[in-house]
């Protein structure tokens, strides 16, 4: 998964160093649905440790094109997952409320507790996108006018880095996807929801307005990728014109990600165990 890593540091072409279409040779259709499952069942074990273990949280950013596949790549990676320890964010048009504060507030108090995987499906790298592409979504954030100047996005970008690097000092870690999906696959995609009944709730013709912005998006995420893909807090820049091999890179990230924790089930004091022995004496006792 290191070539689908922007390397912390090293400027990138999203258009030359990343192909939407791509997937490994070696691996088929049916090869990565069952190496997906396979996954799927060990991450359920380190969930399972995550929580017990209390120590660290996992917070997954999901950022894309409208019809990139984020909602299926979320219900298919985490299927397996305990509902109780995994909660999903979808961020939509800000509140009232919301707006009286700063920007990153709203993601903040969503943030996932320790023992816990959170799902931010669209994140705070919106403010550094949908707002910096459509001017009027950063009037209404109610800014002094001094800070509404040319080094915005700059000052953005270290700002998210530093709220990251201080999330992973704390023990949460970042994982974050762009679900590089191209062009045509998209218009693909939204004529097949206009012509399938059962999907036309999720196509409105705001989606075609945006590709009118889609050069204008594509320099704003390579913006993005140049100055917040850190050590701490890599972006993966996943293929996605392929939902099965989208859905296998993603998972894959995340395997591999639970599994350099070292996650274990605590051990218990010798005074815990034994009183887990007379609790057993006293069950297996019952009723004699």
């Amino acid at each position: 998964m290191q070539s689908l890593m922007v390397p912390p540091g090293k400027k990138i072409s999203l258009k030359k160093d990343y192909d939407p279409s791509f997937k490994p040779t070696n691996i088929t259709k049916e090869d990565a649905h069952a190496l997906l499952q396979s996954g799927i069942e060990k991450m359920a074990e380190f969930q399972d440790k995550l929580y017990a273990q209390n120590t660290y949280g996992l917070l997954i950013n999901f950022q894309a094109m409208d019809a990139a596949g984020k909602d299926g790549t979320i219900k298919h990676v985490m299927s397996g997952l305990n509902p109780q320890g995994c909660q999903v964010f979808s961020f939509k048009v800000p509140s009232a409320e919301e707006l009286d504060h700063d920007y990153l507030w709203r993601y903040t108090k969503s943030l996932p507790e320790r023992g816990r995987i959170g799902i931010f499906n669209r994140s705070y790298y919106e403010e550094l996108l949908i707002v910096r592409i459509h001017q009027d979504l950063l009037d209404r954030q109610q800014l002094p006018p001094e800070i509404k100047n040319k080094k915005i996005w700059e000052r953005r970008f270290a700002e998210i880095n530093n709220f990251e690097k201080y999330l992973v000092d704390n023990g949460i870690i970042v994982l974050k996807f762009f679900l590089n999906v191209s062009k045509d696959e998209q218009k693909k995609r939204f004529l097949e929801r206009i012509d399938r009944p059962e999907k036309n709730w999720k196509f409105s013709e705001n989606d075609v307005k945006e590709r009118a912005f889609w050069d204008d998006y594509m320099n704003a995420y390579e913006d993005v990728f140049n100055n917040t893909s850190t050590k701490w807090a890599p972006w993966y820049i996943i293929p996605a014109d392929r939902k099965w091999f989208t859905r296998l890179a993603v998972g894959s990230v995340i395997y591999f990600t639970l599994e350099s924790l070292g996650l274990a089930y605590p051990t218990v004091t010798e005074a815990h165990r034994q009183s887990l022995l007379k609790a057993k004496e006293l069950l297996e006792n019952e009723g004699k």
